[in-house]
């Protein structure tokens, strides 16, 4: 990834776009009156159940409806009585929806600059996994059509919607899944980005600002799965793919970067089958129980199959000879493709699950191998996959062996994909039909007044790049204003402008620098932000150096916690002929040409500041330094401004 430019991944037509997903820190859930509480490992009983797909209206079936019942999973739901009620459980109406989670949502849909909606309508999306126990979401949107900045241009928003979070997952293995319900229900944000992001760290830019904006508000949950991610991918002749659930910023660029290289090879295949004269109506395939063929086999997988009774089958691909073994992702081959279909849905999830004829000398022996493709009747330019379970997912694995196969004459499948940890990503599930969506019938609509707008509107907070550009021009630098304007000491800021007669250049420094040191280092156990402020008040009013600031704080927040007076006793500038002196002696016994001239200054500054018992200002003695390296040598060192 490293080696790439943004014109490479221009080449490949990368487009991608973010949905992100933030709880909202309200006091009760979205659609009950059960309160919003932290996360527990307890709880009070288990209900299970099992999805079954319905016909819809236009007498369809979903395509991801019908996916799920093919995995025969048995859902369990661990519920405790602190955190939910039967209305999580689909067993209740909902009650009206929550106030609180509105206006919050409402915040911020304005702060995105979205084009608000007139009147809330619910809706309700399937959700076929079994994470919501009524088989949907109740979801409804507030916004459309806004924009964030982004560099030089705009990243467009496409909507905004309010709606419940769905369960944590607890395990997933072989046909049994595993729910916990505390986090069900809780009011979360939605917001859809255009997919006008064209380099992997574009993505993590936007998911940045995205993250931070939200958080302005200062009504947003925080913690492990309060915020997630999932980033739609798609390079020019292939069609989108939703990564589901990133957790952290940082993993954004790669999976982008592996995802959009993984719709390469794909389109490769693609054209690789096509020169084979392999298309959609001349596809073959075949299948056959051999099991009777690897009786006694040595290969471990297959050996400790037959030893639980298990059978054992065989797909015979015909013309696909080497097109398993084509690269995918890092570590990867197309054949982890099939394996993950065959993992996901058939419910074979002890890995490895199959095998196939690119793995001779690793799986089976060259004399099983003559076997296993004389009892399919493969020829030298058929590909044999191998598969082994139980008789019903055995038969539903050589279907997705097939259906697999097959789809890789169509390139990229729209596929919901989950993110792992290494930057790859495996398959989760199909995309659901564009019909998921339709209305609730249990709660009316709801106007949106002028007056409640005008009141959330009017207490909006600032906006991080507003923050950010009212920051520089008050002389502090681009990179620490945009900093303080996405963290929470971006107010620690604000008061300290407010109520110090210190410089906002000095203060930014200070608070994103020198304060931050101290906590990393523990130096200050008991801080608040008062003592902050206290601090830097005596700082001012004494005029003493910046520096001294973090003397009084070590002294009162940390061990001794003694009062801002005591702490400060006695405290008073140094003079500028001693701190002088102080240069003279430090560089006396320094060979100054010898040494780089950062490295050189830092040292120096660092040693004269340990001859002094009052804190001393680091600015003023870098200028001292400087000034008596130049009188020594003008070449040696650049002067700090």
């Amino acid at each position: 990834m490293e080696d790439l430019t943004s014109e490479d991944y221009r080449s490949i037509g990368l487009r991608s776009g973010l949905e992100i997903h933030q709880q909202l820190d309200t006091k009760k859930k979205l659609f009950c009156r059960c309160p919003v509480k932290t996360y527990s490992q307890d709880y009070d009983a288990q209900i299970l159940r099992h999805m079954r797909p319905t016909l819809s209206e236009l007498g369809e079936y979903d395509g991801t409806a019908l996916m799920e019942f093919k995995t025969r999973k048995e859902i369990l739901y661990q519920i405790n009585k602190a955190t939910i009620c039967t209305y999580e459980m689909d067993d209740t109406p909902p009650f009206e929806l929550n106030q609180e989670a509105l206006d919050i949502a409402l915040e911020i849909t304005m702060l995105l600059n979205c084009k608000l909606i007139g009147e809330v309508h619910i809706a309700r999306k399937q959700y076929l996994d079994g994470s919501i126990p009524a088989g949907f979401q109740r979801t409804t949107i507030l916004g459309v059509d806004g924009w964030i900045p982004y560099r030089d241009r705009r990243i467009g928003i496409i909507q905004l919607g309010l709606e419940e979070d769905s369960c944590r997952e607890v395990s997933d293995e072989g046909h049994n899944r595993i729910y916990r319900t505390d986090r069900l229900g809780i009011p979360l944000v939605e917001l859809v980005t255009s997919p006008e992001m064209h380099t992997p760290h574009e993505v993590a830019d936007v998911a940045m600002i995205l993250r931070w904006l939200t958080r302005s508000s200062g009504k947003v949950r925080r913690g492990i799965g309060a915020a997630r991610q999932d980033v739609n991918v798609s390079v020019e002749g292939g069609c989108r793919v939703e990564i589901k659930g990133v957790s952290r910023i940082p993993l954004i660029p790669l999976l982008v970067h592996n995802e959009a290289f993984r719709q390469i090879s794909l389109l490769d295949i693609r054209t690789e089958l096509a020169r084979r004269g392999i298309t959609l109506s001349s596809f073959e395939s075949g299948s056959s129980d051999i099991t009777d063929v690897l009786t006694g086999t040595a290969y471990p997988p297959a050996a400790a199959a037959l030893g639980e009774g298990l059978r054992i089958g065989a797909v015979v691909l015909r013309g696909y000879r080497g097109i398993l073994s084509t690269p995918t992702q890092p570590g990867k081959i197309f054949a982890g493709e099939v394996s993950d279909r065959v993992r996901v849905i058939a419910c074979l999830d002890s890995l490895p699950n199959i095998a196939h004829t690119g793995m001779k000398g690793s799986s089976f022996s060259s004399g099983e191998w003559e076997k296993i493709t004389e009892a399919v009747n493969a020829g030298g330019n058929d590909e044999i996959v191998i598969v082994w379970g139980d008789t019903k997912d055995l038969e539903t694995a050589v279907k997705e062996i097939v259906i697999r196969a097959r789809e890789a004459l169509e390139g990229v499948c729209n596929e919901t994909r989950q993110s792992l940890p290494d930057g790859t990503n495996g398959f989760e599930r199909i995309l659901p039909g564009p019909d998921r969506m339709y209305p609730d019938t249990d709660l009316p609509p709801l106007a949106i007044n002028d007056e409640r707008i005008d009141r959330i509107r009017s207490a909006l907070p600032e906006r991080p790049w507003d923050r950010a550009a009212r920051y520089e021009s008050m002389g502090v630098p681009r990179e620490p204003a945009h900093q303080m304007s996405i963290t929470t000491l971006g107010d620690l800021l604000e008061r300290a402008i407010t109520e110090t007669s210190l410089s906002p250049v000095i203060l930014a420094h200070f608070l994103q620098s020198t304060l931050n040191h101290m906590k990393r280092k523990r130096l200050v156990p008991h801080l608040h932000d008062n003592a902050v402020i206290d601090a830097l008040k005596e700082t001012g009013r004494m005029k003493l150096p910046i520096e001294a600031a973090a003397a009084i704080l070590e002294k009162t927040c940390g061990p001794e916690m003694v009062s801002i007076a005591e702490a400060a006793l006695g405290m008073k500038t140094v003079e500028e002929t001693l701190l002088e002196a102080g240069v003279d002696k430090i560089l006396a016994g320094l060979d100054a040409a010898a040494l780089p001239a950062d490295l050189l200054r830092r040292f120096a500054v660092g040693q004269v500041r340990m001859e002094f018992r009052d804190p001393v200002s680091g600015l003023e003695l870098s200028r001292l330094v400087d000034k008596a390296i130049i009188n020594g040598n003008s070449e040696v060192i650049d002067p700090v401004i």
